[in-house]
């Protein structure tokens, strides 16, 4: 289909509004983790804090609504450090009246001390990284905390930062569906506002990746991770918590807002070694390594390891990817009206070919998932991409 030039020239990439820091520091590395993560190198953190200070501070104080501080493990830093970072940022970025301040924090690392710090800098959405509350399930995925150490954490947070997060991980191995439900059963009894749960991956690079390939650990058979996935759609449903994205649940008022920021395509700024950021139609990726990143940065040199330059019509079939996972579903006519770019044209063979398989359905103007297209929701977004 012809993609109308007078519209697609008078389109302009949206100002982002959102940034996110990654701070690549742990205890130790989980045996399913590929992030860009450094164990047992706490000296570098100075170097790194000044890194992130320049990096950030090139933006020219951007206004943002919300930040993200990932990682890693951001609550790993000591409180100086922790301190010095969160200044950064308030340095460095114009916060709205009405933002949203994540950081990523593990159970084990939260004091009240640390607690206080968050709060004094205006952090009002914490993330904690539980993963399970089943001792033997958290020492398999190599976890630093016990299940009852992770509940109590839980509620000393949520005592001084009302909207706390939780993530979970179903279909370790061996794990069985009354386990699962278990986890999620003491999840919802707890005063947490968001879950995000994902089902065991073995990447490329990880210890269990390396590990299965010896044949010491085995992935579940997918008819159990669609179990388990399943029961936790209906138990978050039953406790109040609404699936507005294929993996997030939240109560009301409680959504990932800079989450919601990547999915509808609106760009973020980005620091810290690993971290990928999205401005003017182009993504970029800094170094992975925090060696190389924290090298690059000493002598004035760009910290960028990947840059490409995406065209409006990929940005457009991104924005339907994204958005077809969120639950809501996704606007195509919006996305014509602020790209020139008609998606619904474009993919109209993919779209009633996914309507016909019962994974698409059109309500309100919206395309959405069905329930069984929840199921195979990575099938449906792929085919807006290709």
């Amino acid at each position: 289909m012809a993609v109308d030039q007078a519209e697609l020239s008078a389109f302009q990439w949206p100002t982002p509004t959102s940034a996110y820091v990654h701070v690549p520091f742990c205890r130790h590395r989980c045996g399913y983790c590929n992030f860009s993560v450094l164990a047992d190198r706490d000296d570098l953190m100075e170097s790194y804090l000044d890194a992130v200070d320049a990096e950030l501070s090139a933006l020219e104080s951007p206004a943002v609504q919300t930040v993200f501080i990932g990682g890693g493990t951001p609550t790993h830093l000591p409180i100086d450090a922790l301190d010095r970072l969160l200044q950064i940022v308030t340095n460095r970025l114009q916060l709205s009246d009405d933002f949203e301040w994540s950081v990523e924090a593990n159970p084990e690392d939260i004091t009240d001390e640390k607690l206080d710090c968050l709060v004094a800098h205006g952090i009002n959405r914490i993330s904690l990284g539980m993963q399970s509350f089943h001792d033997a399930k958290l020492a398999g995925l190599e976890r630093g905390h016990s299940g009852a150490g992770g509940a109590a954490v839980i509620r000393q947070v949520a005592e001084v930062i009302r909207n706390v997060s939780i993530d979970l991980i179903f279909a370790a191995p061996g794990e069985t569906a009354t386990q699962w439900r278990d986890d999620l059963q003491m999840a919802l009894s707890l005063p947490i506002q968001h879950l995000s749960t994902y089902a065991l991956t073995f990447e490329k690079g990880t210890s269990f990746w390396s590990r299965r390939l010896r044949g010491e650990l085995s992935a579940a058979d997918e008819s159990v991770e669609i179990d388990m996935y399943q029961a936790a759609r209906q138990m978050t449903a039953d406790a109040g918590l609404q699936q507005y994205e294929v993996s997030s649940f939240a109560k009301p008022a409680a959504r990932c807002r800079h989450n919601l920021a990547y999915w509808d395509g609106l760009g973020w700024y980005a620091a810290g070694p690993g971290a990928a950021r999205f401005v003017d139609g182009r993504r970029e990726v800094n170094h992975r390594s925090t060696t190389t990143y924290l090298k690059r940065m000493r002598g004035g040199l760009s910290p960028v390891a990947e840059s490409d330059a995406i065209t409006v019509q990929q940005y457009a079939r991104e924005r339907a990817a994204f958005g077809v996972r969120q639950i809501d579903g996704v606007d195509l006519d919006r996305i014509h009206r602020e790209t020139g770019i008609d998606i619904r044209g474009m993919c109209a063979d993919m779209i009633q070919r996914s309507t016909d398989e019962q994974l698409l359905e059109e309500a309100d103007g919206l395309i959405r998932l069905t329930q069984r297209g929840v199921l195979f929701a990575d099938t449906v977004a792929g085919r807006f991409l290709d």
